[in-house]
C-alpha cells in the first residue's frame, strides 16, 4: 500500500514542513523572479490562505544569515535547480521579519501594545547584536532601550529602521525586511473606529524602513488588499505592486492547474479532479488559472479517510465573511441586484479601482466590488481599458465562493423575516383572499435576494419561511398526506377547524403563470392530498395553487 506524505494543514513554517517530510507544493520559484526582477520594495496582495505567509517563510529560511545552514532545505526545489547564480544568495543577509496578522485589537491602545510585543520579539531574536564589536555604543543603547522594553512609545515608530542600522553595521551586509499581513491592523481599525491612528502608525513604520532606509537590501510586503498610497505607502516610489490582475508572480500563490493534477496524482485521487475544479478552481491571478490551496488540500486530507467525504466549503469557513454579510444587509437596490445577477451566474462589469483605503470601501457604490475581486470573492474574466480605468467582467469564482453569498442571503432573508410583519399575508391567506395574498407575496419577492440552483427548491423555502412562526399554526413541508406529497401544509394546532394546502410550480415564462397554477390545484385533487385532512377532522380546507416565475408570481385559490 502506497504511503502518502502528511498534509501540513495550518503549519506556515517552511523549515518545519520540510524537516518533518510534510507535502510541499513547490514555490521556491518565487526567489528566482524575486532576485531578477531587483526590485526594492514589492507588495503582494492575495486572498486570505493563499500562501503568502508560508512563502514569507520560505524567503527569511532562504535568505537569512544564521548559524545553522539551511541550504539542505532547498535540496531538490525549483531555486536549487536555477543553479549557483541563485543558490550563491542563500544564508547571506540579514532579514528582519514581522507579521502584523495578530493587529486585531479593539482599540488603538492595545493594537499598539501589540505592535511593541512583535518588534520585541524581533529585537530579541537579534541579541547578537549586543554582542558585536562592529556595533557602535549608541546603537547598542538605543536597542537595549526596546530589548529591556522601557523605550518610549515614540521609539518604536522607527524601531524596525533601527534593527536595520544595526543589522547592518554588525554584518557590513544589507537587510532584507520581510512583513506579512500588513493590512490586517488597518482593516481591524477600521471596522473599530480608530483607523486614522493605526494609518499614521503604519505609514510612519514603512516610511523609516522602507523609504528613507540607505541599508535595505530589498523588502518583501504581503496583504489582501493594496491600501492607497496616499495613506500608507506616501512618497515610497521604491514601491512595486502585484495584485491579483498583474502577470509577474502569477503562479507562486495558490495552486496551478499542473500542480493540482499532481497532488491528484500523488495521492490517488485522479477521480476527483472534476469534483476540485468545480468547488476549488476559478480563480485567475494575471493570466494563470489558481485553485485555493487551504481548500484543495483540505479536501484531499477528508478524501484520504473518507473516499465518500463531500465537497465542502473550507475557506468560506475559516472567516466570518463580515463584508458579504454588510453587502447582503445594508446593500440598497441596485446592489441586491447585482448580487442576484451574480449568484444566479451572470457577470458584473465594473471599474477596477487598485488605490483604495479602507474608509472608501461603501458597500453601495463602485469600490465595493474591486475589494471582493482582490479578497477572493469575485474573479476577472475579461478585462478592458476605458479612458484612464481598467474595467473587469467579473463572475463569482466557484461552487465554494457560492456558498459564502448564498448562506448570508439566507441568514439576512431570515433576520428580514422575523423583524417584519407579516400578519396582513398570514391572514390573507387563512382568510382566503387571494388578491391580497397574491399581492403581498409579490411585494415580498420584489425585496428578496434571489437565487436559483433549483427554482422549486428555492421557492419552496422562500413560501415556507414567510409562513412559519405563527401562533397556533403548524407548517409542515413534504408531509405524507392521501396518495402524494403537497409541498407545504398549514394546519391550525388545537382546534383542527383550518387547514391549508399549497403547491407551488415553477413556469419558465409569464405567461404560463395561470397555467401552472391550475396544474397545481389539478395535482392537488389528482392526488387526494385532502383526504388524511379531513380524515384528522380539519373542519375547513383550502387549496392554493401558487405559481413562480422569477420576481412574478400567481395564486389560485380553488373554489
Amino acid at each position: 500500500m502506497k504511503e502518502f506524505k502528511p498534509i501540513p494543514i495550518g503549519v506556515e513554517d517552511f523549515k518545519e514542513i520540510i524537516d518533518k517530510g510534510s507535502y510541499y507544493v513547490d514555490k521556491t520559484g518565487m526567489i528566482q523572479e524575486l532576485l531578477d526582477s531587483n526590485a526594492k520594495v514589492n507588495l503582494f496582495t492575495r486572498p486570505r490562505r493563499f500562501g503568502k505567509t508560508l512563502n514569507i517563510s520560505m524567503l527569511q529560511r532562504f535568505f537569512e544569515k544564521t548559524d545553522e545552514d539551511n541550504a539542505y532545505l532547498f535540496n531538490g526545489l525549483n531555486i536549487a535547480k536555477a543553479g549557483e547564480k541563485y543558490m550563491q544568495h542563500q544564508g547571506q543577509y540579514p532579514v528582519i521579519s514581522l507579521s502584523l496578522k495578530s493587529m486585531k485589537q479593539p482599540n488603538f491602545e492595545y493594537a499598539f501594545s501589540q505592535f511593541k510585543k512583535l518588534v520585541l520579539a524581533e529585537f530579541i531574536r537579534h541579541e547578537e547584536v549586543l554582542n558585536s564589536d562592529y556595533v557602535s555604543t549608541s546603537y547598542k543603547e538605543q536597542f537595549r532601550e526596546i530589548f529591556e522594553n522601557r523605550a518610549a512609545d515614540q521609539e518604536y515608530v522607527s524601531a524596525i529602521r533601527l534593527l536595520s542600522d544595526c543589522l547592518y553595521a554588525a554584518y557590513q551586509k544589507k537587510v532584507i525586511i520581510l512583513i506579512d499581513e500588513y493590512d490586517v491592523p488597518l482593516e481591524s481599525s477600521h471596522f473599530r473606529g480608530f483607523y486614522d491612528e493605526m494609518v499614521d502608525l503604519i505609514r510612519s513604520v514603512f516610511e523609516s524602513a522602507l523609504k528613507t532606509n540607505p541599508y535595505l537590501e530589498f523588502g518583501v510586503l504581503t496583504g489582501c488588499l493594496r491600501v492607497s498610497k496616499e495613506s500608507i505607502f506616501t512618497g515610497l516610489n521604491n514601491l512595486n505592486v502585484y495584485t491579483v490582475i498583474n502577470n509577474d508572480f502569477s503562479n507562486h500563490f495558490g495552486f496551478t492547474q499542473q500542480e493540482v493534477e499532481k497532488i491528484a496524482d500523488d495521492f490517488g485521487m485522479q477521480d476527483k479532479l472534476s469534483e476540485m475544479k468545480q468547488w476549488y478552481d476559478g480563480y485567475l491571478f494575471g493570466q494563470t488559472e489558481i485553485y485555493n490551496p487551504w481548500s484543495i488540500l483540505k479536501y484531499v486530507q477528508s478524501a484520504r479517510s473518507n473516499e465518500t467525504c463531500p465537497s465542502q466549503p473550507y475557506w468560506s469557513n475559516t472567516s466570518s465573511n463580515d463584508i458579504i454579510h454588510e453587502l447582503v444587509v445594508n446593500g440598497n437596490e441596485e446592489t441586491h441586484s447585482q448580487i442576484e445577477a451574480l449568484v444566479n451566474g451572470e457577470s458584473l462589469t465594473k471599474p477596477i479601482y487598485e488605490d483604495i483605503t479602507y474608509r472608501n470601501i461603501n458597500i453601495n457604490t463602485d469600490y465595493i466590488w474591486s475589494f471582493l475581486l482582490f479578497t477572493g470573492y469575485l474573479k476577472p474574466i475579461s478585462m478592458h481599458l476605458e479612458g484612464d480605468l481598467i474595467y473587469a467582467e467579473m463572475v463569482i469564482p466557484n461552487r465554494e465562493v457560492g456558498t459564502v453569498y448564498k448562506r448570508m442571503i439566507m441568514q439576512w432573508f431570515d433576520e428580514k423575516v422575523r423583524s417584519t410583519s407579516r400578519d396582513d399575508l398570514f391572514t390573507a391567506m387563512i382568510s382566503g383572499d387571494v388578491d391580497e395574498f397574491e399581492t403581498l407575496l409579490g411585494d415580498w419577492l420584489d425585496e428578496t435576494i434571489s437565487y436559483y440552483d433549483s427554482k422549486e427548491n428555492y421557492y419552496h423555502g422562500f413560501l415556507s419561511g414567510l409562513l412559519i412562526g405563527f401562533k397556533g399554526y403548524d407548517v409542515k413541508s413534504n408531509r405524507e398526506s392521501g396518495d402524494g406529497r403537497p409541498d407545504l401544509l398549514v394546519l391550525e394546532r388545537k382546534r383542527h377547524k383550518l387547514a391549508v394546502i399549497l403547491e407551488i410550480k415553477v413556469a419558465e415564462q409569464f405567461r404560463d403563470l395561470d397555467a401552472k397554477c391550475d396544474e397545481a390545484l389539478q395535482q392537488i385533487e389528482a392526488n387526494r392530498y385532502e383526504a388524511e385532512l379531513k380524515y384528522d377532522c380539519f373542519q375547513k380546507i383550502l387549496k392554493y395553487g401558487v405559481a413562480f416565475c422569477d420576481k412574478a408570481c400567481r395564486v389560485k385559490l380553488e373554489e
